[in-house]
Formats: C-alpha cells, sequence, structure tokens
C-alpha cells in the first residue's frame, strides 16, 4: 500500500513536467496556443492513467541493474507515450502530420526529462519502508 504512493506522487510529478513540455511543444509546432492547451490537457488525464500503470508493472519486475532498468523504463514508456501523443495531437489538429511533429518532438524531449526524473526518483526513499536492494540482499 505505501509503494502505491510512492507510484502516485511519482504520477504526478511526471506528469507536470511532461504536461508543461508536451503544451510548449504542441503550442510551437501547431503555431495555436489553444490546441497547444487542449493537446496538454487531455494527455494529463490520459497518461496519469497510462504511467500510474506502467509504474506498477516496473515496480514489481526483477531488474537488479538500476542503469538498464532507467533506460529500459525510459523506452517503454515513450513508446506509450508517444503513441498517446500522435494521436491525441492528430485528433485535435485535424492533421496527421502535426501529430507526427508533435509526437517526433516529444520523443527526444521527454526522454532526456523522463531519464532524469527516474534518477532522482531511484534515489527517493519516498513511500519505500525499505529499498529494493535491500530486500534482495536480506532474500540471500
Amino acid at each position: 500500500m505505501i509503494a502505491s504512493k510512492r507510484h502516485l506522487v511519482k504520477t504526478i510529478t511526471w506528469r507536470i513536467i511532461g504536461s508543461i513540455d508536451t503544451f510548449l511543444l504542441a503550442y510551437v509546432i501547431t503555431g495555436n496556443f489553444e490546441n497547444g492547451l487542449k493537446i496538454s490537457s487531455i494527455e494529463l488525464i490520459s497518461k496519469m492513467l497510462l504511467y500510474f500503470f506502467h509504474e506498477k508493472l516496473w515496480f514489481n519486475s526483477n531488474f537488479s541493474d538500476p542503469n538498464k532498468r532507467h533506460i529500459l523504463k525510459t523506452f517503454t514508456w515513450r513508446i506509450i507515450g508517444t503513441t498517446d501523443t500522435v494521436i491525441v495531437s492528430t485528433i485535435i489538429s485535424g492533421n496527421p502530420f502535426i501529430g507526427l511533429k508533435v509526437g517526433i518532438a516529444e520523443t527526444i524531449s521527454k526522454m532526456i526529462l523522463y531519464y532524469l526524473h527516474e534518477k532522482i526518483w531511484y534515489r527517493s526513499n519516498y513511500g519505500l519502508k525499505i529499498r529494493r536492494n535491500d530486500r534482495q540482499k536480506n532474500k540471500i
């Protein structure tokens, strides 16, 4: 139950960062403030749900190497997130090429931001009774 609190707070902090990034990219690419706001607002909800479940799955995984874990989580999340962005941006703009442009731009920016977010959270004990590495040591 405590880990779920951690997942929730991670979800919220990432979504704040991600929504600001999505808004800025969508606004610049579409040239329309309202479209940027609509795209980032819809994604605020869709991506929070997607991220929460992604985080829960990874929390229960057995990857012990933190560097590989962060990289794999970054790529799996980016595939999910970019797909969501392309779909939402295409629907809002009415143009699949705009959707692809926003998706491609955010792939680059969000992978960097997500990797940094993961590194910070991996070092944090917030919501944990015992660190993952400590749990693995106690099993041996």
